[in-house]
């Protein structure tokens, strides 16, 4: 309502001023457009700058309509987009607004087609260029995780001499740590020497973070803070999601320590961070205490990450009495509170915790949205309740692909297999499109129903509709899947026709379905190709003398059972082979 107020009352200066346009000097008409646009909050607001600009004329001038336009881009790329498709002449400025909005919209792609355009049209030789324009093209790049077009546009930045800009040379590092080219990355961060500043590390060590070496980012982190640089926020938060990976619950002390000191402990995120941090260690009562001492409590952000440390340690109780207090403090759960709490207890088995999350969104009237209900449905059917499954999944408002894949998930594992595949296609005709994990549960749902041409009809689709690469897990369904149905040599031949690296489990798929059918000479060989992938595991020969079992065979090797344990003679040793106890749990209520 502030800011209404005061567009108002400065668009009421701005028209009295552009009717004394005659008695008032261009610059000072100029200053109160500046200010207009700025205090312009929505891009209905700028709409309407523009369109008494149009009626005065001023979308001739050069100046007001890069001001105009720099303003556009950050609210509605699209509308920005049609004014400057109406432009006949832009200059750098103009180009450089419109870089910088794409970068940061839903698209960036057209930032790239925008930046080869300009230097199609001769706006790009080297001298018309200038920091921000590589900047943004670059912020693009690295969205979009585009390395080798940022890689050309390196060149171009290294032939116009813009590798002096410290804000250009940031930005190329970080293209390459998000895109993992982290020896490259360090390559040119030890090229900056004196010029870097904090953002270069902070990037750097970001970039080590990406690719999981922990040691690694700790490590910077030491040389930064005693090389007397300082840190950031930014620094920290790196540091602390390290720190959640690894061991060094000490380093963690120290640097809760280091934020107390530096005065960061009213910053939401750092206090987060370190209860996630502590949590991750199992180290509830440090997490606890940090948001006991915590001054404001009334962010949904803190509950959650309070909460969600407490249910991943198999606190569910106490998570449970945190969700009462979160009610009592009159702070409103969201989709996230309580996603992760069904999560935790989907992995634990605790169905009357869930059971009780379920009843407290209905209680509270909370929306049943994509988030929270996949959840649910999730939870439900990971439970062996697939009929409560199902209830909630028909009520669901809004659903996307992880809500069918989720449902498609329970029908599978409770032996639906048909119901699944009915699942599938409806969700086609719904309009939503499968992805990896989709047709995984679709293959895993056909494997254990035995539903071989399904299977194989979903498979092909994944190839040639959708065109999505299978990983190795999608082809141990279909061997599993040919396998069930006694279709061993085409496993096989499957098996030899592989496009992707070869591992062990497709290979131990094909080998559980020979020991069902007895067919000992395939298992034979299934157990040597194990042995040439140096993949064994004791476990494949239990198998491989359970195939003969079947068969009505003995092994030409000896092997004797004593106790439970397999000694199986393989050429000048034995190897001892103990089949794992199974457990399971059931929760008595």
């Amino acid at each position: 309502m502030i800011k209404r107020n005061v567009f108002r009352r400065v668009f009421r200066i701005w028209s009295t001023s552009r009717r004394n346009y005659s008695i008032l000097s261009s610059d000072h008409y100029h200053k109160n457009l500046i200010s207009l646009l700025q205090s312009c909050g929505q891009s209905s607001q700028t709409a309407q700058i523009h369109g008494l600009m149009i009626k005065t004329g001023l979308d001739n001038i050069t100046f007001p309509l890069s001001k105009l336009l720099a303003q556009v881009c950050m609210q509605d790329i699209h509308y920005a987009a049609s004014i400057f498709d109406r432009i006949k002449s832009p200059n750098l400025y103009m180009f450089n607004a419109m870089l910088r909005g794409h970068s940061v919209s839903h698209d960036p792609r057209k930032g790239l087609v925008l930046f080869n355009w300009m230097r199609a049209q001769n706006y790009g030789q080297d001298f018309l260029l200038d920091q921000f324009t590589l900047v943004s093209v670059l912020k693009s790049c690295s969205r979009l995780l585009e390395f080798w077009t940022g890689l050309g546009i390196h060149t171009v930045v290294l032939k116009s001499g813009f590798d002096l800009f410290l804000n250009v040379k940031n930005s190329l590092l970080h293209l390459y740590c998000v895109c993992g080219r982290i020896k490259e990355a360090q390559q040119l961060f030890d090229e900056l020497h004196a010029m870097r500043d904090l953002v270069s590390w902070n990037t750097l060590i970001g970039g080590y973070l990406n690719i999981a070496d922990h040691d690694l980012v700790l490590d910077l982190f030491k040389k930064l803070y005693g090389d007397g640089l300082g840190v950031t926020v930014t620094t920290i938060l790196i540091v602390l999601s390290a720190l959640k990976e690894t061991r060094n619950i000490s380093l963690g002390e120290c640097l809760h320590l280091l934020c107390f000191k530096l005065g960061l402990l009213s910053n939401l995120n750092i206090v987060t961070a370190l209860i996630s941090m502590y949590g991750k260690h199992s180290n509830i009562h440090s997490a606890y205490k940090i948001f006991d001492e915590t001054y404001v409590k009334n962010d949904v952000f803190l509950w959650n990450c309070l909460i969600d440390v407490h249910a991943k340690t198999g606190l569910l109780e106490e998570a449970l009495e945190l969700l009462r207090l979160m009610k009592h403090d009159k702070v409103q759960p969201n989709s996230s509170t309580l996603a992760g709490f069904l999560s935790s207890c989907s992995a634990s088995g605790a169905l009357s915790v869930g059971q009780y999350v379920h009843h407290y969104v209905e209680e509270q009237h909370l929306e049943l949205d994509v988030v929270l209900g996949t959840a649910i449905v999730d939870m439900y059917a990971k439970s062996g309740l697939l009929g409560k499954a199902i209830y909630v999944f028909n009520r669901m408002g809004s659903k996307d692909v992880r809500s069918w894949t989720a449902m498609i998930w329970g029908y599978g594992v409770h032996g639906q297999a048909v119901s699944a595949i009915k699942l599938f296609h409806q969700m086609e005709e719904e309009g939503f499109e499968p992805n990896e994990v989709t047709f995984l549960a679709v293959l895993n749902s056909c494997s254990h129903g035995g539903l071989v041409v399904d299977g194989m009809s979903c498979f092909r689709r994944m190839l040639e509709v959708y065109q999505l690469v299978p990983k190795i897990e999608h082809y141990g369904c279909v061997i599993d899947l040919l396998g069930r149905a006694g279709l061993l040599e085409e496993a096989h031949e499957l098996i030899k026709r592989l496009p992707v690296e070869r591992d062990a489990t497709a290979l131990r798929a094909l080998l559980g379905a020979c020991r069902v059918y007895g067919n000992v000479e395939l298992a034979k060989h299934v157990k040597w190709e194990l042995e040439k992938i140096h993949n064994e595991h004791p476990a494949d020969s239990l198998v491989l003398s359970s195939t003969y079992a079947v068969a009505g065979m003995v092994p030409h090797c000896s092997s004797m059972l004593e106790r439970g344990n397999y000694l199986v003679k393989q050429g000048d040793y034995e190897l001892s082979a103990k089949k794992e106890a199974g457990c399971s749990t059931i929760e008595l209520t």
